[in-house]
């Protein structure tokens, strides 16, 4: 299946995605890498692994709606036919998502419905949790509200900070995001409204 990525910061989770592809764990082919900040670390990363990759900065562009028509014609240039958000931080519109031809997977660094939107780690521990984690999800037209395709709990010790707390979530994330992406792509998974059922899992290990 060819797959973008688009991914606004380090790229932690493209390289998890990267490896599980370059390690045959991972059947898709990563045709393009996007950014909406230039120089991005995922930039960086995409370019390391030969990638294509181009970047969107928001301030090139006088409102969002132009920004989010360069991806989408980005995306149809590579025949995209799965777009995965790997810590992208801006919400795509409603139409964007009503106009995009390929399906849309993003992880959250929380149990979702549980603390949508950013800064889910501190939004966890300020409330007080016990249990945090992450969830994959398909992306909808709301604020991370996809059905969801798998998640992994991550205890909140007394001790955690935010940073403590969203390295071991993340640590998480890299082995969550790759099995969710395989499965979709094997044809494991699926949904009957907002149920998503999962016929196998455990295939990366």
């Amino acid at each position: 299946m060819r797959t973008a990525i688009l991914a606004s910061g380090r790229g932690s989770n493209l390289q998890a995605l990267i490896e599980a592809n370059r390690n045959d764990k991972l059947p898709i082919d990563i045709v393009a890498v996007g950014s909406d900040f230039v120089g991005s670390g995922a930039l960086i990363r995409a370019e390391e692994a030969g990638i294509p990759s181009c970047a969107f900065p928001i301030s090139n562009y006088p409102h969002r709606q132009a920004q989010e028509e360069d991806i989408l014609i980005w995306m149809r240039e590579y025949a995209v036919e799965l777009l995965l958000l790997a810590g992208y931080m801006r919400i795509l519109s409603p139409q964007f998502i009503r106009r995009v031809n390929s399906l849309v997977l993003n992880i959250h660094p929380s149990l979702l419905p549980a603390f949508p939107g950013l800064h889910a780690q501190r939004q966890a521990l300020e409330y007080g949790v016990k249990v945090s984690g992450c969830t994959v999800h398909l992306v909808d037209e709301g604020l991370d509200s996809g059905p969801i395709l798998l998640q992994e709990a991550v205890p909140v010790l007394p001790e955690d900070t935010e940073e403590r707390l969203s390295q071991r979530i993340l640590a998480a994330e890299h082995r969550l995001y790759p099995e969710a992406v395989r499965l979709l792509v094997l044809g494991k998974v699926e949904r009957n409204g907002r149920r998503v059922q999962i016929f196998e899992q455990g295939g990366l290990e």
